[in-house]
């Protein structure tokens, strides 16, 4: 299947899952990632959690690192530059849905991407070498080139892999190092 193609297929499947079952697979994704030998860095990006989307819920994702002292970093899309912004979540950040209803930091203190050593990234889709499928926009893509080489890219998905996503993968797009669903984890 194409990306497009692939996007429609997931919303639709995202759709079809219960509060019940977002709830649940998302616990079971953080518990999942809790397996992973990633917890001794200090700069972790998560995205907020997209509601209307169906989206993963990362708050447990925001609890364990809280729970670990780490510096969480949110983002901000810049939709003019096709670029995300970058910053610290801290006690007095305030959060605000954009016109796309994405939750973000209002403002903040800016983390440079270079800084950022793990990245839990949002996706639809994926597969069994790492490719992923966004929402088109190609924000991640660019961001990612932004980040140091070593930087931990991780997707988070209800959903299994594809076997291979054999059109439309182009240069410019950045591989996972892992993926997390709520049965398991890739490894690329």
């Amino acid at each position: 299947m194409t990306k497009a193609e692939l996007r429609i297929t997931y919303r639709l499947k995202r759709k079809k899952l219960s509060e019940t079952e977002l709830d649940d697979y998302s616990l079971e994704i953080a518990n999942q990632l809790l397996q992973l030998d990633i917890w001794n860095f200090s700069f972790y990006h998560v995205f907020l959690t997209i509601i209307e989307q169906g989206e993963i819920n990362t708050d447990y994702i925001l609890n364990i690192l809280s729970g670990k002292d780490k510096n969480i970093v949110l983002p901000k899309s810049d939709f003019k530059k096709g670029v995300l912004q970058n910053f610290l979540l801290t006690d007095s950040t305030t959060i605000k849905k954009n016109k796309y209803n994405i939750p973000e930091p209002v403002d903040g203190i800016p983390i440079p991407a270079e800084n950022i050593e793990v990245v839990f990234i949002p996706l639809l889709a994926f597969d069994k070498n790492g490719n992923r499928v966004g929402y088109g926009k190609g924000f991640y893509d660019t961001f990612l080139a932004s980040c140091k080489p070593e930087t931990i890219k991780i997707g988070l998905s209800f959903f299994e892999a594809e076997t291979r996503i054999i059109s439309d993968i182009f240069e410019g797009d950045i591989a996972l190092d892992y993926c997390v669903t709520p049965k398991q984890v890739y490894r690329f």
